[in-house]
């Protein structure tokens, strides 16, 4: 018994982890979006600004820099991704036809980012902000690593 908690435990940490900024609409949508669609439970989230984010931001920046919430990160298995190499290889890990996505990744990545940079500066005007951080359904929430959000 003790063996498998272990196990579980270690898969946990293991898991891709997408951050977020908690406060942006367009991010939050994308979370619920990804819920939905991520059959396999493959994702965990949390947002930029939670302890867990931090801490993850932290890690990233070598102890650096733990207030850049314009980006949006995936960290998988000590390597982490941001900006537009992040959003792809999470179409990539949710399979099926979404996986075909990932060809953009072909795509120099100062370009790709421009792109990425663009909407990340506009996403308040366009999409809105939230004054408190993501306030997940239960569904979601499960989702989320602890302090998370």
């Amino acid at each position: 018994m003790e063996n498998d908690e272990q196990n579980n435990k270690e898969r946990r940490i293991e898991q891709p982890v997408i951050l977020i900024d908690g406060h942006c609409y367009l991010c939050q949508d994308i979370v619920r979006y990804l819920v939905k669609r991520d059959s396999r439970a493959r994702f965990r989230f949390a947002a930029l600004q939670s302890p867990a984010g931090r801490s993850i931001l932290k890690a990233m920046n070598d102890g650096g820099d733990t207030d850049d919430f314009d980006s949006f990160i995936l960290a998988v298995n000590g390597r982490y991704y941001n900006r537009s190499g992040a959003a792809l290889r999470v179409w990539k890990g949710l399979g099926g036809w979404r996986s075909l996505a990932y060809a953009l990744i072909v795509i120099p990545a100062p370009i790709r980012d421009a792109v990425y940079r663009f909407i990340a500066r506009n996403r308040y005007r366009w999409f809105g902000k939230s004054e408190q951080c993501l306030l997940p359904t239960k569904e979601v929430r499960e989702r989320f690593l602890p302090e998370g959000y």
